[in-house]
């Protein structure tokens, strides 16, 4: 009886599950790409609308005079203002689920943000979480895309051995782990699919293990578990509550207070370079700011100031003075997208998920090659016998 290798028995679970998972894996790489740079092009967009020309060229106005010009333009009371240190730069206000420019000099409205990319890029996200599905079918789109999740993770971790030459000469590793010349067909993808797999390998692990968090609850509650605390309870919205920035007024006295409150939150970093704001819809729920003194995506530079109504101390809390099982499932959520680690870190992920996207595109070539061969293979024999007797 022949003897099955340690090879053949990673290989052809691979090749099975890259060819079941492989359309849907395709889609969340493709998609994943896309969404790379999805919060610079937004900024960017925003950064290019022009301010008002009338305003003072060094005023700006305090959050309390933004809050009330946007509620005296749009009827409604924003959720949340984001405001940049740079006083040339727009603030960023939610409002009735809208996400308006705001001119920081003179609280005019510039326009609605980005509405097109934000379009694209909402379009993308349905994609790449729930395969564009809609409504209580979201919920099967998840566990789709969460399996094909697991599936991809399995696939790299598993391709981490196949994807080592057999023999460990010059030549042998040179074939995998560098693009050959002049290749083509089955040669080419077999070459493409080794050495892309080589490279991206450990970043593509990271980014598709650190999804599991977030496509599953045990997974999240897994993090916790593994640095031996509690998770924290599921959070499910409250039915039939009011939605945020619906609310028509808020007392003058409010608005003082939000300045008093703002400028707290200035003091507390003065090196920021975004303080948000939730606009609290009722006159005793504190000011929440969130500051950030690096990118959006980096938690280990941000910190959360509570601003109570009653003047009691306000409460900061930073990400060092967080446990570590909620330091480690932030750090997680955004090494996903690679933002953690900043620009550099976003282009690392987005490379790696490309390479995704032509390890499935190759993987599945081969799997159709080689199901093509061995059918060759089958009806050869057969042709041969019929030429045999016709003769």
């Amino acid at each position: 009886m022949r003897a099955v290798s340690v090879r053949s028995l990673i290989f052809w679970p691979h090749l099975i599950a890259g060819v079941l998972a492989g359309a849907v894996i395709l889609i969340m790489s493709v998609t994943g790409v896309l969404l790379t740079y999805e919060k610079q092009m937004i900024a960017w967009a925003d950064n290019r609308v022009p301010l008002s020309p009338d305003a003072a060229p060094e005023s700006r106005l305090s959050a309390g005079v933004l809050v009330e010009r946007i509620r005296e333009a749009t009827g409604a009371l924003p959720a949340s203002l984001v405001m940049p240190s740079e006083g040339h730069r727009p603030v960023l206000a939610s409002v009735s689920q809208k996400m308006l420019l705001v001119d920081p000099r003179s609280g005019a409205i510039l326009g609605e943000s980005a509405p097109a990319l934000r379009r694209f890029f909402r379009q993308v996200t349905d994609w790449h979480r729930w395969l564009a599905m809609t409504g209580e079918q979201r919920v099967a789109g998840r566990a789709i895309t969460g399996w094909s999740n697991v599936v991809f993770l399995f696939l790299v971790l598993s391709g981490m051995y196949l994807w080592l030459p057999r023999v460990w000469s010059w030549r042998h590793v040179r074939s995998v782990a560098w693009f050959g010349r002049g290749l083509s067909g089955k040669a080419r993808d077999f070459n493409w699919h080794h050495v892309i797999g080589i490279w991206s390998a450990d970043p593509l692990a990271l980014v598709v293990a650190s999804a599991m968090p977030i496509s599953f609850p045990w997974a999240n509650a897994l993090v916790y578990r593994l640095v031996g605390e509690t998770p924290p309870p599921a959070t499910t919205p409250r039915a039939g509550a009011a939605p945020r920035g619906a609310t028509e007024g808020s007392p003058a006295g409010d608005l003082r207070a939000l300045d008093d409150a703002w400028a707290s939150a200035q003091q507390r970093v003065p090196d920021w370079r975004n303080i948000t704001v939730r606009v609290p819809a009722s006159d005793t729920a504190p000011f929440v700011f969130t500051i950030d003194r690096g990118a959006a995506g980096q938690p280990q530079y941000r910190g959360t100031l509570t601003v109570a109504r009653d003047g009691s101390e306000p409460r900061w809390e930073t990400f060092a003075s967080q446990t570590t099982g909620r330091r480690v499932r932030s750090i997680s959520r955004f090494l996903h997208t690679g933002e953690v680690l900043g620009l550099a870190g976003q282009t690392i992920a987005g490379l790696a998920t490309l390479g995704g996207v032509v390890l499935v595109w190759t993987g599945i070539a081969l799997a159709v090659r080689r199901a093509l061969a061995a059918r060759r293979r089958r009806t050869r024999p057969q042709v041969s016998e019929a030429s045999s007797r016709a003769a």
